[in-house]
């Protein structure tokens, strides 16, 4: 997949092309079934299927306090998208002059001069450009003067429920993980790579793997019984906090940390997914470091017995089919 940085990446070479808009938070279901309608239309049309996203998110760009949490971040959405057949992504920066250009330069600037588009796939909700003065009417009387084709879509529905990016928020936020990941189409996960911390949990005797979020809001809080990926081939168990470290002075950022069960390797620089599997308790503020040791110790028990149950389970599944 291709992934062109800004207006001023756009060639000659790039024009002729399919495409959808928007921020495609999370690659849920519904998106995924836009780029697959993409898809189609672009073997229709012989040409590339292009998705049009923004970073940062422009509600993250106006407003940066009251922005919601992120469910993924610019390197993970890229890798969903990749794994959907999208052929390529252009990526603006939402910055003060995109903020600032009209509804008709944007369309003229991107979409006519930039990407010669033929065919544009968007929601009924769109809008764009200026105060927001752009929508899917304007869209559709400039693609009849210039030729290309403008279609709305639906709202992507799980039995009567609509799937969007702010209720997967919702659903995460009340630990409703397993519906999350229905709607997302695949079990929660936050990707990061392995940094340096104050190795304060290995003094209690919990080493942690700390993980670069790289958010100011996290969509989950607590901690929870996890499955780490990219150690190596199979999945390590082990038990994260996620959250703001209430016991520990000084720093509020958000941060993942994360114990691994007899895992004893140096993983320092190590790229991993961690796997959310079920939510075992709020984060909270102990008396003493002492407190926080013996809880710790009742969560690696809680999620041992958790994934010993699920691992008995998936084995019965199997006998059973």
């Amino acid at each position: 997949m291709q992934v062109i940085r800004g207006l001023h990446n756009l060639r000659a070479e790039h024009r002729g092309c399919v495409a959808t808009i928007g921020n495609f938070d999370g690659v849920h279901l519904g998106h995924q079934a836009v780029f697959g309608h993409l898809r189609e239309k672009a073997l229709r049309f012989g040409l590339p299927a292009t998705v049009i996203t923004f970073e940062p998110q422009s509600q993250e760009f106006f407003t940066p306090q009251k922005a919601p949490a992120r469910l993924t971040r610019l390197r993970e959405k890229l890798h969903a998208i990749k794994n959907t057949g999208i052929d390529r992504v252009v990526l603006l920066e939402f910055n003060q002059k995109l903020a600032a250009m009209s509804a008709e330069q944007f369309v003229q600037r991107l979409l006519v001069d930039g990407l010669g588009i033929r065919y544009l796939f968007v929601g009924d909700d769109f809008r764009f450009g200026r105060k927001r003065a752009g929508d899917i009417a304007l869209l559709r009387t400039v693609g009849e003067k210039q030729l290309f084709e403008v279609e709305n879509m639906n709202s992507f529905v799980v039995g009567d429920e609509r799937v969007s990016s702010t209720r997967i928020r919702e659903l995460l936020a009340n630990d409703d993980l397993h519906l999350a990941a229905h709607f997302l189409g695949r079990p929660y996960r936050i990707c990061g790579r392995v940094a340096h911390g104050d190795a304060r949990g290995r003094t209690i005797g919990f080493p942690t793997a700390n993980i670069n979020l790289h958010r100011k809001v996290s969509p989950l809080n607590g901690v929870y019984a996890v499955s780490v990926y990219g150690l190596h081939e199979a999945s390590a168990p082990g038990v994260a906090n996620i959250g703001t470290r209430p016991t520990v002075k000084g720093d509020r950022r958000y941060l993942l940390e994360v114990h691994l069960f007899d895992f004893e390797q140096d993983i320092y620089g190590a790229h991993v997914e961690v796997e959310f599997r079920l939510k075992l308790r709020d984060e909270k503020r102990f008396d003493s470091f002492d407190q926080l040791r013996r809880q710790i110790e009742l969560d690696c028990r809680a999620a041992r017995e958790f994934f010993l149950t699920d691992d008995f389970n998936l084995k019965q599944q199997s006998k059973h089919p």
